[in-house]
């Protein structure tokens, strides 16, 4: 079908997107068209595509307000390119969707109270959330704030990072169980209750502070020996691989780096035992971070940026620049690096060019997936 080459054509394409054409009101149309069609079906199986620990925490009539005003959004957007026959086969697209998610019983679903809670599940839901808050965030501050100002949202290789960021969001059910499972029969005999009813006891704004720092800590020397150890090399090469950064960058990582680093960054939280308010505010952190600092912003902070972790300090970390080749380790406190003589030193504000070094990293998703087993080097 005509329709069906060309929505492909666009997606295997990369580059700016043309104002005045439908094209910019199209994506925004078909994103949100196909998120809504997701939330639908969320609705209609929670038990299989939602995430327990988030369901349990949903206002229920917020998110079929949100469902709602995202359809007529997708569908007025659609409808106005169709009208004016700008870009229309991408408007249709949007259109289709937005028709098969309202016969579907769009933002007025029932949903069945008494459903099963320990299902095997995908997480369906933190994937649109995700998708939806960073997009809306992070496009907005890399336009207004951009480092590289002629890097467009569609940049070379952004199918490739879409596509770990949706497996490693929908993997997230998995993730956690895995994870779990890992740190309690690896590390169950570490936990002391004197240890952890002294350390859940602490004041919130000592111990956020301090989970940082312990997690760093651990996040620094696993993330160097992933530099410095060939096998793990070939785990965390397929990160460092990105030849662009932005919001997205930093979801290009293979499945296997994300449960070793999560299994170990874990460990020492849940066997010093600190409180559910704190881990939550660490994540929160932790994922604020790993997205803003690969993201494409011109920030450096000043002299902070030698005691906190900012874009110019992670940009740098994956850049082929020969100064800063297997430096700049920590995730959220900079000072780490300056403390154990890995932090870059350099002239220059800013790095040149990004990826590994001798670009031998193939594009792809699965491609990515099997590297570490297939490369020769």
């Amino acid at each position: 079908m005509p329709v069906i080459n060309k929505l492909k054509r666009f997606v295997d394409s990369h580059g700016s997107l043309h104002t005045g054409r439908g094209m910019v009101t199209g994506v925004i149309a078909l994103t949100l068209a196909c998120l809504c069609f997701l939330g639908v079906m969320a609705f209609h199986f929670p038990e299989y595509l939602t995430t327990p620990e988030l369901r349990k925490s949903y206002d229920v009539a917020l998110m079929r307000q949100l469902l709602f005003w995202s359809l007529v959004v997708a569908g007025a957007l659609s409808l106005v390119n169709l009208v004016f026959r700008r870009a229309p086969w991408l408007a249709a697209s949007a259109f289709a969707l937005v028709l098969v998610s309202a016969l579907l019983g769009g933002h007025q679903v029932e949903v069945d109270p008494n459903f099963p809670d320990h299902t095997p599940y995908i997480g369906l839901d933190w994937f649109i959330l995700d998708l939806l808050g960073s997009a809306l965030i992070f496009i907005f501050i890399e336009k207004l704030f951009g480092l590289r100002k002629d890097q467009p949202v569609f940049r070379p290789e952004w199918q490739t990072d879409f596509q770990h960021f949706i497996v490693n969001h929908m993997l997230i059910g998995f993730m956690l169980l895995a994870t779990n499972l890992l740190v309690h029969k690896l590390f169950g005999w570490a936990a002391s209750d004197g240890i952890r009813g002294w350390v859940a006891a602490l004041p919130f704004w000592v111990a956020l502070p301090l989970i940082i720092l312990v997690a760093d800590l651990v996040q620094y020397w696993t993330h160097r020996a992933y530099h410095e150890v060939p096998l793990l090399w070939r785990l965390h090469a397929v990160h460092h691989s990105a030849k662009h950064m932005d919001w997205m960058a930093g979801s290009r990582q293979h499945v296997i780096e994300i449960l070793i680093t999560r299994t170990l960054v874990l460990a020492p939280i849940f066997t010093l035992g600190f409180s559910k308010d704190v881990i939550d505010a660490y994540i929160i952190v932790v994922g604020f971070q790993a997205v803003f600092n690969h993201a494409n912003v011109s920030v450096r902070l000043g002299p902070l940026r030698h005691l906190i972790v900012t874009p110019n300090f992670h940009h740098w970390h994956h850049s082929q620049d020969q100064e800063a080749l297997d430096r700049n380790y920590a995730a959220h406190y900079a000072f780490l690096d300056h403390l154990f003589g890995t932090a870059v030193k350099s002239d220059r504000e800013w790095p040149a060019q990004y990826g590994v070094l001798g670009d031998y990293v193939p594009d792809g998703f699965w491609k990515q997936v099997k590297f570490p087993f297939v490369w020769k080097g």
